[in-house]
């Protein structure tokens, strides 16, 4: 039984980076909150707000360089 290329790759799909960053970012910030003192929430929002931002950016990016 030989391994047919076209079917693997049939069977695979793209990453989600926008998605898995996005909720690495959530992840992050609620394991902030659940050690030390609490942080000061506009700058978690300034965090939130950024790393979202960068999130985007790179699932751009990503789909730009998988469509050539």
């Amino acid at each position: 039984m030989a391994r047919d290329p076209e079917r693997r790759t049939r069977l695979t799909h793209p990453t989600d980076w926008l998605a898995l960053l996005g909720g690495l970012l959530f992840i992050g910030i609620g394991v902030r909150y659940m050690i030390g003192p609490t942080p000061d929430a506009l700058m978690m929002l300034l965090v939130l707000i950024v790393g979202l931002g960068f999130s985007a950016f790179v699932a751009i990016i990503a789909s730009a360089v998988r469509r050539r």
